[in-house]
């Protein structure tokens, strides 16, 4: 999640938004969501603890070791970004860049493209299983500078890409061995990107949830992106298509395109086709030194969607909290969100512990 998957992402949120806002705003209402029961509704409300791409603030994200560990440290949902290959595989990537995570350039200097990045989709899953996956850099010529300094090593141990049906194999597996029942939280990345490069992300990903039995509002899943287009399309079109119906969630930017959203009408219009939304943390307590909430979860839950705010990180607290404990404690204590994007699913499973 992060969200910015780069220029052609920017382009489809705000057309997404702007024509979903003036096009579709009558299309539909909120009781033309798929209802789920009370007791699902209930675990929705529960606290929640969503592994930002794993316990990825000990080991390189995406990777199956930070999926197990975060399973470990007593995660209630794992998160899984998702991108397609060129043979049309689903691999789990933050973004569709393979360039700040791996040795891509290293291993196929020669396959960037004319912007000089270097993207998934354009290599097989044969040729991304020969990449050795890092902690998130940034590169400057053959240095390579850790994004987050105090976490795993830059070019240490062994990662690789796996894949989303892989990493969905691994957490069933888990569920079974452990008799726990933790959830997968993916999320479709860049749809019009895919749909221009000639791929539908979204049908192939659907596609893999029924095939290992997320069908229903029931099921531990929640699907999440960041376009209003392809969530309208996949609850108006691909949902009623494929037979399954299973939890949509809204993330919502701070950039500009996102203000209409954020308004009464614009949230009401969500929850038309969404079962809750992932803002960023500065949607609900604005930035600075002091707390200043918004009531952006009042209005949601008032209108039955579920608040997941992103991201908790211990390393980079903003400026209103003194330390994690203290920023988990305004967000679930005073401003009551229902789970939150970490980076740490040990620390905020203690504090909800400690804090029933």
């Amino acid at each position: 999640m992060n969200h910015g998957a780069g220029h052609v992402m920017m382009i489809t949120k705000t057309s997404a938004f702007l024509a979903f806002l003036f096009l579709c705003g009558c299309a539909a209402t909120v009781n033309d969501r798929v209802p789920v029961d009370k007791d699902r509704v209930a675990s929705w409300n529960s606290k929640l603890v969503i592994a930002h791409r794993g316990a990825s603030g000990y080991l390189p994200e995406h990777t199956i070791a930070a999926k197990a560990m975060a399973y470990a440290q007593g995660a209630d949902y794992i998160e899984q970004d998702l991108v397609m290959t060129k043979d049309d595989e689903v691999v789990v990537l933050h973004d569709h860049y393979l360039d700040t995570v791996t040795n891509v350039s290293d291993v196929f200097p020669s396959r960037a493209r004319q912007d000089g990045r270097f993207y998934a989709i354009d290599f097989t899953l044969t040729e991304i299983r020969q990449l050795a996956v890092y902690e998130r850099f940034a590169k400057d010529g053959s240095t390579k500078t850790p994004v987050y300094k105090g976490r795993f090593p830059v070019e240490k141990s062994t990662f690789r890409v796996n894949t989303f049906a892989e990493e969905i194999e691994l957490i069933q597996g888990l569920n079974k061995s452990t008799g726990r029942t933790v959830g997968i939280y993916p999320e479709i990345k860049s749809p019009a990107f895919h749909r221009a490069e000639g791929k539908d992300i979204s049908a192939k990903v659907l596609q893999i949830l029924k095939d290992y039995g997320y069908k229903t509002k029931q099921d531990l899943v929640f699907l999440q992106c960041f376009d209003p287009y392809e969530l309208q399309r996949i609850h108006q079109q691909l949902f009623p298509e494929m037979g399954m119906a299973v939890p949509l969630v809204q993330l919502l930017g701070t950039d500009p395109q996102f203000e209409s959203a954020l308004t009464d009408e614009g949230l009401s219009q969500v929850a038309a086709y969404a079962d809750g939304i992932g803002p960023s943390l500065y949607l609900v307590v604005k930035p600075g030194s002091s707390v200043v909430a918004t009531d952006l979860v009042d209005r949601a839950h008032e209108l039955d969607l579920v608040v997941h705010p992103y991201t908790f990180r211990r390393d980079q607290l903003p400026g209103f909290a003194d330390d994690y404990q203290q920023l988990l404690r305004i967000f679930f204590e005073d401003v009551g969100v229902d789970g939150v994007f970490t980076d740490f699913p040990d620390l905020t499973k203690e504090f909800i512990v400690s804090n029933p």
